[in-house]
């Protein structure tokens, strides 16, 4: 497989998400990044910015198994992993299956679940891999978590430990669209049934897991020197020693961030990552692994000019 063939199947997958999604562009290449790095992305924004619609557009544009967990406080552990039941009738322990047990997972409003029951998916993003009773049971290499949350609301939600937000390669976040592209929706939307909106029947699958692992394999070979490795633990080490920020970065975060880039090189057409790369995807990649120190907050800056700061300090490899 050629970098144009996967160009290729990129617009087209693109295409099918911009039947239902608008005014979304770098929001998609991102979940096509997150998908092509095999990790896992955490969509956030207020109600009404299409973050369920686009996870499941996305999931509809993928011919893979597709499950969706509706998280809740009163959600637990084995809702979301499955269960061992007792059949009466051979004496045995059989294992009901969870919704987890999907390539495509959406944990819809994934912080409305208490700490224990969003504990349950660190193992599954981390190894693919979910242990029930002893026993462990692969996921699979496909496997993906597509998670929303609304950073708005307070009551019923439980903010996601730092370990776990540690597992999403990024932090998506959706803004309300421009004034132009929002009217473009209200077009749209008023030339069909009033039951069209926030369908997502005809959207097509482009990629099947064959597909998807070439994709991967293309990527796979994309090249990243030694200069663009030591520009990105420049960064993220710079994360460490900030003066506005508490907790920085991990080594997974700098390893994340370095497989993001060859993604994104190879959905441009470069078998090769340029700095631009590292740049374009450092703010998205690390503002939800970094604690924020008491002064920053106090005087009212936030994660992602404090990685901005970074960013224009730090020198970029020529």
């Amino acid at each position: 497989m050629t970098l144009e063939t996967l160009q290729a199947r990129a617009e087209a997958f693109r295409a099918e998400i911009s039947k239902t999604v608008h005014g979304q562009e770098e929001v998609i290449d991102l979940l096509l990044i997150t998908l092509f790095a095999k990790g896992h992305a955490l969509l956030e924004g207020p109600p009404g910015t299409a973050k369920t619609l686009l996870a499941r557009s996305f999931a509809g544009a993928l011919n893979l198994d597709f499950g969706r967990i509706q998280f809740t406080p009163d959600l637990m552990p084995g809702d979301v992993l499955g269960t061992s039941i007792f059949n009466f009738q051979t004496s045995e322990f059989i294992l009901s299956k969870g919704p987890v047990f999907s390539q495509v997972l959406l944990a819809d409003e994934i912080n409305r679940a208490p700490p224990k029951t969003q504990a349950a998916l660190l193992q599954a993003m981390n190894e693919r891999v979910v242990s029930i009773d002893g026993e462990d049971h692969d996921l699979g290499s496909e496997f993906i978590v597509i998670a929303t949350q609304n950073p708005i609301e307070q009551q019923g939600t439980y903010p996601l430990p730092e370990a776990q937000l540690d597992r999403f390669l990024f932090k998506i976040v959706l803004e309300f669209p421009d004034e132009a592209t929002e009217m473009a929706i209200l077009q749209h939307h008023a030339a069909e049934p009033l039951s069209f909106a926030g369908a997502t029947e005809r959207v097509e699958n482009v990629l099947d897991a064959k597909a998807l692992q070439e994709s991967r394999d293309v990527v796979d070979s994309i090249i990243i020197d030694d200069d663009i490795l030591a520009y990105i633990l420049r960064l993220v080490r710079a994360t460490r020693s900030s003066s506005d920020i508490s907790y920085g970065a991990s080594t997974r975060a700098a390893d994340a961030l370095a497989a993001a880039t060859r993604a994104a090189a190879a959905l441009q057409g470069r078998d090769f990552a340029i700095p631009d790369d590292v740049k374009r995807l450092f703010i998205p990649s690390m503002r939800h692994r970094i604690v924020l120190g008491p002064g920053a907050e106090i005087e009212g800056r936030t994660s992602v000019q404090s990685l901005e700061n970074i960013l224009n300090q730090i020198e970029a490899p020529r």
